[in-house]
C-alpha cells in the first residue's frame, strides 16, 4: 500500500470526524442516469454535490481537491482512465472512493475495484451495488442497496451520506462478492429477456433464474468471493430485479433478440451502455482459462457471437445431461 503519512487508524479517526460534520462535499464522476440517481440521493441528505463528465469545463483534479467522497459512475471501459488521472490529483487525506459500475475491464478481467485498488491504493474504496434501477430511484420509489468495503468505517460513512426515507443501505465487509452479484447477473438479464421475448412462461424463468445464480456464485468464489454474499440484496436481488424489468438494459438487449433483431439492433435501441455484452465476453475467456462451468452464460455468449440460434441455446439448456441438484459443490 502506498504511505500516505496516516496510518490506518489514524485514517479511521479522520473517517469517523468527518462523518460527524455537518457539511460532506461530494464527487459524482459520471452524468449518466446512474450518476444523475446517485447525486439526486445524496443531495437529499443535504451534501454538496459536483458532477464531472467528459463534457465538463472544469478539470477533475479541481472538482475533487475538497471532495470528502468520490462516486465512480462510468461504465466499465473509462474506470482505467478515471483512476489514472485520479493518481496525480491531489485528494483530501481522508478521501474515501466509491465504485458504482458493473462490468469487468476486458483486456484483464479485472473487476472495476481491482482498477481502482490497483492504481489509487492509498485511499479507502466502497463498493455500492444492489437492486437499483435508476429511473425507480430517480421516481422516490423505495429501493435499498448494499455497500461493501474492507474498512468498515468508509462504508458507514458512504451508508449514512446515501440512506434516507426511501433508499436503505446496509453495509458488507466482501466488496468483490457485491461488485460481482452486480456485473454477472447482466448476462443472465439477457438470457431471461430473449425468454421473455419467446413467450417461454414463468416456469422456464423461474429455472433459468434459480440455476444462473448457482452459476454466479462458482464465479464468485474462483474471485474470492464469499457465497453467502450472493444470496443478498447485491447477488439475488439485483438478479430478480434485472430480470423482471424492461427498465434493464440488458434485458431489453435479450427480449429484442427474441424479437428477431440482430445484436447490433438490438444495442442500437438500448439508452446507454448493456454491459452484459461485454462481460459475457471476458467471462467466457476466465471460464475458459480457469475451468469454471457456466453454462447458462456460455450460452448467452454463443447467441450473441451468432454461433447458434435462440432455439439452439433453448434446446441446448434443456438436453443437458441429468444430474442431481446439487446445491452444496454448486454443481449444474
Amino acid at each position: 500500500m502506498v504511505q500516505t503519512g496516516y496510518s490506518p487508524l489514524g485514517l479511521t479517526k479522520i473517517i469517523m470526524q468527518n462523518m460527524k460534520s455537518d457539511l460532506k462535499n461530494v464527487t459524482i464522476i459520471g452524468s449518466g442516469a446512474w450518476g444523475s440517481a446517485l447525486a439526486d440521493l445524496v443531495q437529499r441528505n443535504d451534501c454538496h454535490v459536483q458532477i464531472w463528465s467528459r463534457q465538463s469545463q472544469s478539470s477533475l483534479a479541481a472538482l475533487v481537491s475538497n471532495s470528502d467522497a468520490i462516486i465512480s459512475a462510468v461504465s466499465i471501459k473509462g474506470v482505467r482512465t478515471i483512476a489514472e488521472k485520479l493518481q496525480t490529483a491531489k485528494l483530501l487525506p481522508h478521501a474515501v472512493l466509491v465504485s458504482a459500475t458493473k462490468g469487468l475491464e476486458p483486456t484483464t478481467g479485472k473487476t472495476p475495484s481491482q482498477i481502482w485498488q490497483s492504481l489509487v491504493p492509498n485511499h479507502p474504496l466502497v463498493v455500492l451495488s444492489g437492486p437499483n434501477l435508476s429511473k425507480e430511484i430517480m421516481e422516490g420509489k423505495p429501493a435499498a442497496t448494499v455497500v461493501a468495503s474492507y474498512n468498515d468505517d468508509a462504508a458507514q460513512f458512504i451508508q449514512n451520506i446515501f440512506a434516507s426515507r426511501n433508499f436503505r443501505v446496509y453495509t458488507n465487509s466482501d466488496p468483490i462478492g457485491v461488485e460481482l452479484g452486480g456485473t454477472l447477473k447482466n448476462v443472465i438479464a439477457i438470457a431471461v429477456g430473449a425468454c421473455d421475448g419467446l413467450n417461454l412462461g414463468t416456469n422456464a424463468k423461474s429455472a433459468l433464474i434459480a440455476r444462473s445464480l448457482i452459476e454466479i456464485i462458482r464465479v464468485g468464489v474462483y474471485f474470492g468471493a464469499q457465497p453467502e454474499t450472493f444470496w443478498g440484496l447485491s447477488g439475488l436481488g439485483d438478479l430478480l430485479a434485472t430480470c423482471n424489468s424492461n427498465l434493464s438494459r440488458n434485458y431489453q438487449v435479450g427480449y429484442a433478440i427474441a424479437q428477431g433483431l440482430s445484436l447490433d439492433e438490438a444495442i442500437a435501441q438500448v439508452q446507454g451502455t448493456a454491459e452484459g455484452v461485454n462481460t459475457a465476453n471476458v467471462l467466457i475467456e476466465i471460464s475458459d482459462r480457469e475451468k469454471i462451468s457456466v453454462p447458462v452464460s456460455r450460452y448467452v455468449y454463443r447467441l450473441l457471437k451468432g454461433e447458434i440460434t435462440l432455439q439452439q441455446a433453448v434446446e441446448g439448456l434443456m438436453e443437458r445431461d441429468l444430474k442431481p441438484e446439487n446445491l452444496e459443490n454448486l454443481e449444474l
